[in-house]
């Protein structure tokens, strides 16, 4: 039986190796699910070549980001930012990202991660495309970049947004989206009155994938079709149908790609 309700999976890393021996089936079950379209976040120049094959599995349900994540900002984050810039003059992408700053694992090159943002964030706005944003105990310091280099041009999505309403409130304001994803499930996850502030407007669905499994998958490895159990959370918390949430989520999604 088809599914009656679609999504889209705005984040994920499918091209992983975590998925190298049984992507195909990966798929068949997302599609199972409802999920019509997979949105994947590049991360570093060493993993283009996968990223882009995995594109080319499915085009017309896989598309490809590209960005240099912050985890990867290192030493010679200048050379991994011109083979970002050179694959952006080659051929169209959804978006850049996976960019932004993490302030949780290594702090030892904040101003160079500083730096590759605002970078990347520039080449979105030339481009005219929209900016996945990374922003791991960082959400403050994301807004502030944004907000000073906001010039009417940037959209884009806060991905694996878990921080607090006001921040929520001046990301929406800014013109962005709030990337919701397995953390909604669970127990201690802190979203429900940020949602029930903010609304369903501004924003969309993701897994992350393989990273941050819903309830009842947690720790087990992530994959798109399991998005259905955070749209199935987020339509209990706001109190209205799958239906709705899939066609709110799904607007959403089309207004920062623009497809």
């Amino acid at each position: 039986m088809e599914p009656v309700h679609s999504f889209t999976d705005t984040h994920a890393h499918i091209y992983l190796d975590q998925f190298r021996a049984d992507l195909a089936d990966v798929l068949d079950r997302a599609r199972a699910a409802g999920v019509e379209r997979i949105y994947m976040p590049s991360i570093a120049a060493a993993d283009i070549p996968d990223l882009l094959r995995t594109e080319a599995l499915d085009p017309g349900m896989c598309r490809a980001m590209m960005g240099l994540h912050p985890c990867y900002v290192g030493e010679d984050y200048r050379k991994e930012l011109d083979i970002v810039s050179d694959w952006l003059s080659k051929r169209p992408f959804a978006a850049v990202g996976e960019v932004g700053l993490d302030f949780h694992w290594d702090l030892t090159h904040v101003e160079a991660q500083r730096e590759a943002f605002s970078t990347q964030v520039g080449w979105a706005a030339s481009l005219g495309l929209p900016v996945v944003i990374h922003s791991r105990k960082s959400t403050d310091a994301c807004i502030d970049i944004i907000r000073r280099l906001q010039d009417g041009r940037l959209k884009g999505i806060f991905h694996c947004f878990s921080g607090t309403t006001e921040e929520a409130r001046e990301i929406i304001d800014l013109g962005f989206h709030l990337g919701i994803g397995g953390v909604l499930t669970y127990k201690n996850g802190g979203m429900a009155p940020v949602l029930e502030a903010v609304g369903l407007d501004r924003v969309v669905l993701e897994t992350d994938a393989p990273y941050l499994s819903p309830v009842p998958f947690r720790g087990k490895r992530n994959e798109p079709s399991y998005l259905l159990q955070v749209a199935q959370r987020l339509a209990e918390m706001a109190g209205t149908s799958l239906q709705e949430v899939s066609e709110i989520t799904n607007r959403n999604a089309r207004a920062v790609f623009g497809e």
